[in-house]
Formats: C-alpha cells, sequence, structure tokens
C-alpha cells in the first residue's frame, strides 16, 4: 500500500492507547509503519525495471520484522537520552521504555506487510528463506476510501481526546470497520471470480478446453468493481471491469467462449520464447544491463505478456498494470529479440 495509508494505519494503532504505553510510542508505531519500505533506496543504485525484483523482499520478510524494529527502537531511545542530557526533552513526554519501543516498533513494522500483501503488486513475506510471491487482490494499491477511513477515525479520536473524553474508543471501531472493509473486499474478489467460472476453463478455436489462471483485481476508487485478467492456453486477456458481463454473459454452464480480439493482449508463445532467449548460456554469461533487467521483470512478473513496438522492437509488460493510453513504467523493451509470432494487442 502507499506510505499514507501505512502512517495513518500507525497513527490510529496509537489511538487505541497504545501511545501511552511509553514515551515516543506515536513515532514508533508510524515510522515503523513505514520502515520496510526502505528498500526504495535500490532506485539509486538499480537501473529500469531491476526495482521489480528487488522490493517488497528481504525488509518485508521475518528477519526484518525482527531487526527493524530493533533498530528503531534503539535509535528513538538514544534519542530520548541525547535530549536528556541537553535539556531538551519535553516535559509532558512519558518516560521512555525500551522493552515497550520495540514492540510498539514491531507492531508498526508488522502492519506493513499485513497491508503490502492485500495487492496484486505481491510481497515475498518469507524471504530470504522463500522467493515465493504471495497476492492478496483485495485492495487497490491506494484504497482512497481506506484514506478516508483512517482519516476521519483519527480525528474523531483526537477530537475525544482534546475533550478529555473515552477517546480510545474512536480507534478501536474504526480499526474494526476497517477489517469488515477489507473483508468485504476480499469477499467482492472471491465472487467475481466465482461467478464468472475463471478459475475453470477457456475454450479454445476448436472447442477444447484448457486450464486458465485468473486474477480478479482492484481498480481505484470503485471498491466493489474489478477488472479480470486470464492467461489462457495462448494468450493472455485484460478485461475492464465495465465490459466483463458483456464478454462473458450467456455462455453455457458457465464456461467462457473465446474472448474477444480487442481484450486481447498479446501472444503466451512470445513470453515463453523470451523466457528461453534469457535463460540460455550466451545472455547469462554475458550479463548485460539489460539482461539485468529482463531477469528482474519475469521473477516479479505475474502476468506477462508482449507488443511489438514501431520499429519491430518487442516490448514486455504485466497485464496487471498496463494502460495502453499511458506510459507504461511496468515494462522493459527488447531490441535484440525477435518473436516468430506476436499476435496484435
Amino acid at each position: 500500500m502507499d506510505n499514507l495509508t501505512h502512517s495513518l494505519v500507525g497513527a490510529v494503532l496509537g489511538q487505541t492507547g497504545l501511545k501511552k504505553k511509553t514515551g515516543l510510542a506515536m513515532p514508533a508505531l508510524i515510522i515503523g509503519a513505514n520502515l520496510p519500505d526502505i528498500d526504495a533506496a535500490c532506485f539509486f543504485w538499480l537501473e529500469g525495471t531491476e526495482h521489480l525484483g528487488f522490493r517488497r523482499g528481504i525488509t518485508h520478510g521475518p528477519p526484518a520484522m525482527v531487526l527493524l524494529p530493533l533498530i528503531l527502537a534503539g535509535l528513538l531511545w538514544g534519542y530520548d537520552r541525547w535530549q536528556d542530557k541537553r535539556g531538551k526533552r519535553p516535559e509532558d513526554r512519558l518516560p521512555v521504555s525500551f522493552k515497550w519501543l520495540f514492540l510498539l516498533s514491531f507492531i508498526g513494522c508488522l502492519s506493513h506487510p499485513a497491508l503490502d500483501w492485500l495487492n496484486v503488486y505481491g510481497i515475498r513475506l518469507l524471504e530470504p528463506f522463500s522467493s515465493q510471491w504471495f497476492y492478496g487482490d483485495t485492495l487497490f494499491i491506494i484504497d482512497v476510501w481506506l484514506w478516508a477511513l483512517l482519516g476521519l477515525t483519527w480525528s474523531w479520536s483526537a477530537r475525544k481526546e482534546k475533550r478529555d473524553e473515552n477517546w480510545m474508543r474512536p480507534a478501536k471501531i474504526g480499526i474494526a470497520v476497517g477489517l469488515a472493509y477489507i473483508g468485504v473486499n476480499w469477499a467482492i474478489t472471491e465472487t467475481w471470480e466465482a461467478n464468472y467460472d475463471l478459475n475453470a476453463r477457456v475454450s479454445n478455436p476448436n472447442g477444447n478446453l484448457r486450464q486458465v489462471s485468473t486474477i480478479a483485481s482492484p481498480v481505484p476508487l470503485y471498491f466493489w468493481r474489478r477488472e479480470i485478467v486470464a492467461t489462457s492456453y495462448d494468450s493472455q486477456y485484460l478485461i475492464p471491469p465495465d465490459k466483463v458481463d458483456a464478454v462473458l454473459n450467456g455462455r453455457p454452464n458457465g464456461e467462457i467462449g473465446r474472448i474477444p480480439e480487442q481484450y486481447r493482449l498479446g501472444g503466451i508463445e512470445c513470453v515463453n520464447e523470451i523466457r528461453a532467449a534469457y535463460q540460455s548460456e550466451d545472455l547469462r554469461n554475458a550479463k548485460t544491463q539489460k539482461f539485468g533487467q529482463v531477469e528482474a521483470f519475469l521473477f516479479w512478473s505475474r502476468a506477462p505478456f508482449a507488443t511489438r513496438a514501431e520499429g519491430g522492437s518487442v516490448i514486455l509488460h504485466d497485464a496487471r498494470f498496463y494502460d495502453p493510453r499511458a506510459r507504461d513504467r511496468f515494462s522493459v523493451a527488447l531490441p535484440d529479440i525477435e518473436c516468430e509470432e506476436l499476435p496484435a494487442e
């Protein structure tokens, strides 16, 4: 999720009463909720799409969930001591407990991968023990409704606190409503996939049935709708939420017929050729800059497909983050690759 969401979660957790456990509790919760994103520093040394294979990995895994809170608690504790020695420690600050600073930093850090898991981008929850990607497919990466809920919850609680009323109750209610909202969105994703039977089968031109994999991807603003990404035996399909009914209705027994050409993104065979080419010994030995970018992209990609740009070069995309009307930041050009047959978009 975005860092505003992470920060609001840390702030609301503090308003449940956790901020009274120790001095500097709120910084521990809010900074901790954002700390795993320290891996964004990779933009300083990685080129192109190489960051895709690095982000949401080592700083989001089990060892980081212990080490990052420990480092943060140590820094906050040291900061309090430094202020005290200089005579600049605020008089109204509670006594600082290293134990509580660590526990609150741990809670904040733990909330980060829990939220990141909820979208289609994915997260490697077990890194460095396993590089498997996990996907929740529940919330869009920037959810304005969650912003509103968390922001209003924090504001409500803060106003109650100023009036010396029960300020912890609003935060607890807000967290309960937030969890219910996440649960509803998870159910929506499951329902979209079940209703259209996209995890079952797709019919090829000869009428035979083949297995497909499906992603019901949340969309911005309209949290109750989903964009369908389906990979059939030969192609990648992207079906916008307003087109799903038109494409799929009227199919016997819930089976999906040949999806119309205008929603077809590119040939799976070309992607397989690209994978084979970039696993060849020649390219592996060369270790060119482009090799690193493609290797990282294929490691990260969940729904890869290829298109041909003007001039004939092949471009590798991911259907989860594809918008033909905008500049595609999640793509890599391959001037040294030629696919034998590349269907049109």
